[in-house]
């Protein structure tokens, strides 16, 4: 019985552990998800001849 119960320890902590992984990450792409979305999109101006134009804020980067 002893046995079992430590099974069900062990998999609560890797169920604690993923579970605060996922909100630590989905926080960082909250925070930094626009300034990537505007790294990728001013190189993928630069690659289709465009020129890059800046948003109001982060993320909202186009091509012109």
């Amino acid at each position: 019985m002893y046995n079992l119960n430590k099974k069900g320890q062990a998999l609560v902590e890797y169920v604690l552990i993923i579970a605060l992984v996922t909100v630590i990450a989905v926080s960082l792409i909250k925070v930094f998800g626009g300034y990537l979305k505007d790294s990728i999109t001013k190189t993928s101006c630069e690659l289709v001849g465009e020129t890059y134009q800046k948003g109001s804020q982060p993320g909202e980067g186009t091509c012109k």
